[in-house]
Order: C-alpha cells, then sequence, then structure tokens
C-alpha cells in the first residue's frame, strides 16, 4: 500500500534543505514496488472476492490490474515532467492551483494510509490467532477478542512510530522476500494439489453467483474490491529524488514491478480455486483476513508448512501496518508544518524527533476506525476498511488521471517528453476509477460512512487552521498546502529528522 522515507534532515551551512541521496538504481526500486503493492492487500481480498464470483476469482485481479497500469501511465507521465516528491498532491497543485484541492487529496492519502492499516491490523490477528490454532496451542477465540489484538496492535505501531523508525529500503528487500515467499507458499500448495489429480481444475472457469447480482455486477464488485491489492505502486513516486536517473528508469520498473505483482495474484487466485471446493468457495469471505490461511490448512494436511504459514503472513502484514502508519503520521507533520492543518499536529519529540502529535492524531483514528467498524457483529471488519481504503484511492487516482490531461495541455513544447501515457488513456482511467468508487459496485454503505467522517474530521481541522491563520493575518489569507514547486514536497518528504 503507502511509504515514506525517513532521511536525515540536517541543514546545510547555508542554512538551506539539502537535497535527498539518490540511492535507488532500478533493482532496488523494483524490489520496493513490488514489495510494497504485495502487502496485506491478498490477504484482505481474496476469500471476499471468491465469495462473490467463485472460480473465475482471478479475473478480477486482471481487470483491476488493468485500471491500475492505466492510472500508473499517468504517473508516470507526471512523475517523469516533475520528478518531485509528494505524488497526488503535487500533480493536483500544479494542475488546478486551489489550495483547498490539494488539501482534499493529501488528506484523503492520510485517511487510506490509516484505514489500510487498520486493515492489515485485523488480518495479522486473524492470522496470528489462525497459526496459534493450526498449532494446536489455543482455539481461535471471539470476535472481541481479535478486535482488542488489532486494537493493541495500533497502540504498538505507536510506540515503535515515536521511539523513531528510520526505513531502509535495503531492508525492505528482505521484508519484500518474506512476502513473495508466503504467497508462493499458497501456489506450492495449489499446484501440489493439482498434481495429485485432486484439485479443483474446472472451476477456474466457472462463475458462481453467490449474491445473486449477475456476471457484470458480481465481476465489478470483485474488482473494486480487488483494487485494494493493486495499490501501493503510486506510493513509488514519492521515491523519485532519492531514485538515480529516475525519468529512465520509473517507466520500466513500475510496469514490471506491477506485471509481477498481477501475475502472483492469479497464481494465487487459481491455487484458492484448485483447493476449495465451490461450496467452501461461497463460505471464504467468512474467514476475512484468514481465508489463504484455510487454503494452506486444507492443501497441506501433511506437511507442517501450514503451521509456518501464518506467521509468515503475520510479518508482511505487520510491515504494511507500519509503513502505512509512518506515512500518515509524516503526511500530517508535513501539512502542519505548511499551516494547512493546527500546528500543534506538527509537534515533535525533543530528543527522538519523531513526530509525536502526527503519531498520535493517526493513532487515535485507527483506534475508532477499528471500533467503529467491529461494533456491528455482522459486518465484514477486513472488507470494510480495505473497501474504504480502496475507495478513497480510486478518488485520488481519478483527480490525478485529470490532472495529467490538465498538464498536458500546459506542458511547454520545448521541455524534453520522457513517457507520455498513449492517447486519451488519462481519460479513460479516470472513468474507470470513478466507476469503481461509485455505488453501483454494491459497495457497502458503511464504507461511504468511514471514508466521510475521516474527510470531515480534516475539513473541521482544516476550517480551524483557517479560521487561525485569518485572524493572525489581519482578516485575510487561507492555509496555503504549498507553492506549486517546491513547497508541496513536504507533504510526503519533509519530516522531522529521526535519529
Amino acid at each position: 500500500m503507502s511509504t515514506t522515507s525517513d532521511n536525515a534532515l540536517e541543514a546545510t551551512p547555508s542554512g538551506e534543505e539539502p537535497e535527498l541521496k539518490r540511492v535507488l538504481g532500478p533493482k532496488l526500486l523494483l524490489l520496493f514496488i513490488v514489495g510494497d503493492i504485495l502487502g496485506a492487500g491478498v490477504y484482505a481480498v481474496t476469500g471476499t472476492m471468491a465469495g462473490t464470483v467463485g472460480g473465475i476469482v482471478w479475473l478480477p485481479f486482471l481487470l483491476a490490474f488493468v485500471v491500475a497500469t492505466l492510472t500508473a501511465f499517468s504517473y508516470l507521465e507526471l512523475v517523469t515532467q516533475y520528478p518531485q516528491a509528494a505524488g497526488a498532491a503535487l500533480y493536483t497543485h500544479k494542475a488546478f492551483g486551489i489550495h483547498f484541492v490539494t488539501f482534499l487529496v493529501a488528506f484523503a492519502v492520510v485517511c487510506s494510509g490509516i484505514t489500510s492499516a487498520s486493515t492489515s491490523a485485523n488480518v495479522l490477528a486473524q492470522n496470528f490467532f489462525g497459526g496459534l490454532e493450526v498449532n494446536g496451542w489455543m482455539d481461535v477465540p471471539d470476535r472481541g477478542v481479535i478486535t482488542a489484538v488489532a486494537l493493541g496492535f495500533m497502540l504498538l505501531l505507536a510506540a515503535i512510530n515515536l521511539r523513531g523508525v528510520g526505513e531502509s529500503v535495503k531492508f525492505n528487500v528482505i521484508l519484500t522476500a518474506v512476502e513473495v515467499i508466503a504467497l508462493c507458499v499458497v501456489i506450492g500448495v495449489g499446484f501440489f494439489v493439482m498434481a495429485q489429480g485432486t484439485g479443483n481444475v474446472q472451476e477456474i472457469f466457472v462463475f458462481t453467483d453467490y449474491q445473486d447480482k449477475g456476471l457484470f455486477l458480481a465481476v465489478t464488485a470483485a474488482t473494486s474490491i480487488a483494487f485494494f491489492a493493486m495499490v501501493g505502486f503510486e506510493d513509488s513516486v514519492n521515491m523519485v529524488e532519492e531514485t538515480r536517473n529516475p525519468e529512465r528508469i520509473f517507466p520500466r520498473t513500475m510496469l514490471t514491478g506491477l506485471g509481477i505483482a498481477v501475475i502472483l495474484y492469479m497464481l494465487v487466485a487459481v491455487s484458492v480455486v484448485s483447493v476449495l471446493t465451490p461450496a467452501e468457495l461461497g463460505q471464504i469471505r467468512e474467514a476475512e483476513g484468514a481465508a489463504l490461511l484455510e487454503v494452506v490448512h486444507k492443501g497441506s494436511p501433511d506437511f507442517p508448512i501450514d503451521k509456518i504459514f501464518p506467521f509468515l503472513a503475520v510479518f508482511a502484514v505487520a510491515n504494511t501496518a507500519l509503513i502505512n502508519m509512518l506515512m500518515a503520521s509524516r503526511l500530517i507533520y508535513g501539512m502542519a508544518r505548511q499551516h494547512v492543518l493546527p500546528r500543534s499536529l506538527g509537534k515533535v519529540l525533543p530528543g527522538r524527533r519523531s513526530p509525536w502529535a502526527g503519531i498520535v492524531f493517526s493513532t487515535v483514528l485507527a483506534l475508532g476506525l477499528i471500533w467503529y467498524v467491529s461494533s456491528d457483529p455482522s459486518s465484514n471488519i477486513v472488507a470494510n476498511l480495505s473497501g474504504t481504503t480502496a475507495f478513497l484511492l480510486l478518488c485520488v487516482f481519478t483527480l490525478v488521471n485529470v490532472a495529467c490531461v490538465v498538464l498536458r495541455r500546459k506542458r511547454d513544447p520545448h521541455r524534453k517528453v520522457f513517457f507520455t501515457s498513449p492517447g486519451q488513456l488519462p481519460l479513460v482511467a479516470a472513468v474507470l476509477c470513478a466507476f469503481l468508487a461509485g455505488p453501483w459496485v454494491g459497495r457497502n454503505p458503511v464504507q461511504y460512512q468511514v471514508a466521510g467522517g475521516l474527510m470531515a474530521i480534516g475539513l473541521v481541522l482544516w476550517f480551524i487552521t483557517w479560521l487561525i491563520t485569518r485572524k493572525s493575518n489581519g482578516g485575510g489569507g487561507e492555509p496555503a498546502v504549498a507553492s506549486a514547486d517546491a513547497d508541496t514536497n513536504s507533504q510526503r518528504s519533509q519530516q522531522p529528522p529521526q535519529d
């Protein structure tokens, strides 16, 4: 899903901020992108998708990949034209020049990080207890205990974040390897079952309408769900200032990363269908984030791999949650420093120099989210939180695609062009993203409620900041997100120096 970079920002002798060090080549950038896309997404959504379309669960992954790739074309056109950090907020500011719109985009990205981390916390808790059950150490507790562990995990993340975590892209190589190994376990189990002749290979092309939606609506709904597993590619644009020759290597590397992710996802989908019967596919949505654990457990009864797999999943999911909360707290910090949010949210611990106010604020929102979604005993916690994340990012992607069209018209004809999205693909991508964000895909209303509530909190804070700024300016002015060329970098890359 989202990430950030904790580079120490030490003043130069002249008092100016130094440039970020360009350390990423194509291999490290590829591993960064693949690791960011994989994360918790496939663990969170596969069960819900299978319970929506049955055997053709691979198809929504493929369609989500197509929409994500079309949007990636727009990101690539923009990042090669404007090789600066800040991503969507920077592009929308350059395209429209409206501070309020830029704020909405930036805060939507913040909220998507918080909802994604909340999703990961619940997936982690479910896999953790699933691992304890598989190993015979204890039975799976009731939903309240699982929710309590998810809440406790968010508090643990806050403690780690407060201490000051310096992310290392090289360490991301190890984390990515764990994520890939875990998915390869699922794929290996599926193909082992098929090789034994006991798999349900014939179901791979069979659509089962478990929810009476019809083929088109069911596949559309599953594609909207699958989109949560494809996001993360957009975060790499925030590493552009730390990438060598970004104009040359970004297009090929980002598209390669997306391709690797979708291949793994489709193989996982085929394995799920091969191991589980049609009746089990219809019921797997009840497993929520532990769906893949059920596949491994059933497909390898004589091997101990199912006893190890849930803890591999826990490790991969925990990393995703930590990265998302790091990103959200640093974004809040940067927006407070830019006078878009109350300045008190930009406070930093004197010793550790971590943005404690942003960490506390994002953690409180995450805890409230988990509590609110889990308060309905009939709701699917993971599906609702992951769906909210996808909805927020689909809205952001819609604006980014439109911004690509606007900025293409403003482009300096004498400026070198490194990458251009073919023809009118940005408009096509904008329409597709807007379509997948709509209520016609069968999105649970609670997802709109959660997204709306989070954005309402941001709007209240923005209005308070506007009043304070207006008063301090003698009746004029408004919170400015950033200048079009440089200051928006703070929304992703401006961070408190870390130890």
